[in-house]
């Protein structure tokens, strides 16, 4: 079972796909954690994050890869902010054939831009146990972590300015790599407004 997750910033993609992997028992994987670790051992990665842009795509398919060989993704994986250039479909295509695996299903999230907005402004990371907090999963003490009590913090490219490049990018690439995925006949639509729980339900059926 190998399913995409699409849609743009602040659709519910990380939280959706975390409650999916829970609800059917294959790891998610989000490219853009992946990007922001080893970030942390590469300037470059770390400078092009801050400004918003997009990453080279052989790059993120190599870091990808490195991932899904790992035995936890035998029986699957949740791909989460992964394709985004029609290009990157053709390596991820190029990829899974490699890998004798295929796309079980790409779900594309949507949601209101003043959603959008509101979801990213107010989410907030616990930076000692990963948990993450924001509309729809506020924290019991406001900027402290229900688990261990730390410090909840924003995401330092968590911006309006930031936010609204990659609204910009996301529309822009978003429209073909949609249209691909349509034509194989893998494409559902499913509106995030509602509770990830809900979302989960509408994604199993």
């Amino acid at each position: 079972m190998i399913y995409l997750m699409m849609g743009g910033p602040a659709t519910g993609k990380g939280t959706r796909s975390k409650f999916l992997s829970e609800a059917i028992d294959i790891p998610h994987i989000s490219t853009g954690e992946l990007l922001r670790e080893k970030s942390k051992e590469e300037s470059y990665l770390q400078t092009e994050l801050a400004k918003g842009k997009l990453i080279d795509d052989r790059i993120i398919t190599n870091i990808l890869e490195e991932r899904i060989i790992k035995p936890d993704c035998k029986k699957g994986f949740i791909l989460d902010g992964y394709p985004r250039t029609l290009n990157q479909c053709y390596l991820l295509d190029e990829l899974l054939k490699r890998l004798n695996r295929s796309i079980t299903k790409v779900i594309e999230l949507t949601a209101p831009e003043d959603l959008v907005y509101k979801r990213i402004l107010e989410r907030r990371k616990c930076e000692k146990c990963g948990r993450m907090y924001g509309v729809d999963f506020p924290p019991k003490q406001k900027d402290i972590c229900d688990d261990c009590g730390s410090i909840l913090e924003a995401r330092t490219d968590d911006t309006r300015e930031t936010l609204k490049k990659r609204i910009e990018t996301y529309k822009e690439n978003s429209k073909e790599i949609l249209d691909y995925y349509k034509n194989k006949g893998l494409l559902k639509v499913v509106d995030s407004s509602a509770h990830p729980e809900e979302i989960v339900n509408d994604v199993k059926d």
